[in-house]
Order: C-alpha cells, then structure tokens, then sequence
C-alpha cells in the first residue's frame, strides 16, 4: 500500500490564498446543510502547551481526514519552533487506507486565514478600507492575506508583544504593497478601525469595549482553547456574535471564558457561520452594528485544504509515494 508523503515545501508551492478560501467556503457551507461529521476537538494538555486531534468526513467530497496540531506559545523563543505544527493524514472514506500524509502547519495557517477573510466578507462592512491587527505572528500573516481578498486595504495597522515582531511583520508583508503602520499600543491599533484582528495566546482581555465603535467588525482568533480571552465581555454583549460551531466555540473559543462565568450564554450567539453562508440566517444588516467571528478552527477546513493539496501535488508531480505496509 503506497502512501504520499507531502512535506511543507510542496504544500506551500500548491495552493493559493484564493484558493483555499474557495474550498473553505463550500465547506462552511455543507456544514450549514448538515453534510458533515466532525466531532468536537479533542484536547490533551501539557505544562507549556497543548496538542489537539481534529477529524472529519464530508461525504460530497468523499474524502475524510485527521490531524495532530499542537499549540506551544514558548517554542519560537525557547526552541526556535513554531508555536502551531501540525500532520494531516488523508484517508479514503471507501476503504479507510490512508491516501497521504502531509504537513499541516501551513494548511492550519492558511485554512484560518481563509475563515476570516470569508467571515469578513459576510459580516464586515463593504466598504471597510482601514484593519486594525493585534498580534504579528503566522495567523496575523495569513488573516491579512485573505482580507486583501475581498477588501480594498487602504491602512493596516499593527500592534504586538514587541516592536521587533511587528518590523518583521512589516517586512513579510511587503509583497502586497500595503499601507502597515506599527502602532504602540493596542488601543492606537483598535481605536477607528473598520476590521479588527486579533491573533494573540492571552488568557486576559487585551481590547476594551469603549475602544470598540458601532460597525466594527472582529475576527477574534487567538482564543482557541480553555482559559484564553482576548475580548472584554462587554464587546460580545454589544455585538452580533459569529461561531464556527456551537460547541467548540462554548468551551474552547473566545466564548469560552464568558459563558463559564456565565457572562454570556449560548442562547446570545446570532448564528453559525455555515449557516449565513447556507443563506439560513442573514450576515450583517447595517453599516452600524457590530459583529464578531469566534473562530475555533473546524476539521473540515482542514479537510478540503488537505484534499486541495493532495489533487494540485498530484497534478504538478509533487508528490513522493512510500509503501506504509
């Protein structure tokens, strides 16, 4: 039984932004018409960390997969490691062989970049022109890929733990010839911003709501598993609330910490953001409310990136077989 052995040089070379926001649409989508199982991620937690497995099948495309990504926020510094990497593992719903075993890690980063820019397009303003970004790491990267997207970016500005992180956020980004500011402070980066990203591993509020105006849109995406909380309460309150998924987004997102101190309740989300795109409830209804995507991250975007990768290596002679049994 041959295996295909995809390493993240291959991934990276394969698959555009434009994309994976297609593929991760559609799966938005299907899982807004009930057409996929996907349990709720599982979590094992270490002292520095944690590593999670994510498994999903989508009958339509008839392809399943699993991955093993871990989250350790000291690795860049202590080990010289991303903090996210991950293995995907393709298998053929058919026969339960494996088909490919891939890297992960750019998958995770473009899948999630891709899910915010597609929230955005639903959920922000048309006209939104001006991104606020607290955080510069890999999802910062990838978020601001898939917002010049679907926006006209006339401003972005940036803020982070250092200046030092932020400059090298500049240079990454210089290729799309965007208008990057470093701000100091989080307040200089969210204050009069038409879209926020936030992509930080806090386990504090770090954005106030009285910097917040009406027809701001955020994605929040640094909270990702229990105990981390990037936004004051008070803005989900104020806001129209987005998830990815119900449950993940209860006990894993930016929820999570609010609805377990019973600040905000299940019954306040708005909706699922597969079912906007379903056409099953409306995004944004006026340039003055506010709205918020709690992303969590969903197996099925992992899913049709990975599938994506797996057809386009095939097709480009990427790929390298090995016999697993």
């Amino acid at each position: 039984m041959k295996v295909s052995l995809i390493p993240r040089a291959c991934v990276e070379k394969s698959i555009s932004m434009r994309e994976v926001m297609d593929a991760v649409e559609d799966a938005f989508r299907a899982k807004g018409l009930g057409r996929v199982q996907m349990p709720t991620k599982t979590y094992i937690v270490f002292p520095n960390g944690d590593f999670r497995t994510m498994s999903s099948y989508m009958p339509d495309l008839k392809m399943s997969c699993v991955k093993i990504v871990n989250v350790h926020p000291n690795n860049p510094s202590k080990h010289g490691l991303p903090t996210v990497m991950a293995t995907i593992v393709l298998i053929d719903p058919e026969t339960g062989r494996p088909l490919a075993i891939m890297d992960g890690t750019h998958i995770t980063n473009m899948r999630t970049g891709a899910a915010g820019g597609i929230a955005a397009k639903y959920l922000a303003r048309k006209d939104s022109k001006v991104i606020g970004m607290v955080g510069a790491g890999a999802q910062a990267r990838t978020q601001l890929l898939a917002l010049n997207e679907v926006f006209k970016i006339e401003e972005v500005r940036v803020c982070a733990r250092t200046i030092a992180e932020c400059e090298k956020f500049l240079r990454d980004m210089e290729y799309l010839s965007l208008k990057i500011f470093i701000k100091n402070s989080v307040k200089e980066a969210v204050e009069g911003c038409d879209i926020l990203v936030t992509t930080t591993p806090v386990t504090q509020p770090i954005v106030r709501s009285e910097w917040v105006t009406q027809g701001m849109h955020i994605n929040a995406i640094g909270a990702d598993a229990p105990g981390k909380e990037e936004l004051d309460p008070e803005i989900l309150r104020r806001s129209k609330v987005v998830v990815d998924d119900y449950e993940q987004a209860c006990h894993y997102g930016e929820l999570n910490v609010p609805f377990s101190k019973g600040i905000f309740r299940r019954e306040q989300i708005y909706a699922e953001l597969g079912e906007i795109i379903a056409g099953k409830k409306t995004g944004r209804t006026s340039d003055e409310e506010i709205t918020v995507f709690d992303s969590t991250g969903l197996a099925i975007q992992d899913l049709v990136t990975a599938t994506l990768v797996y057809e386009k290596t095939k097709k480009l002679g990427l790929i390298n077989e090995i016999e697993l049994l």
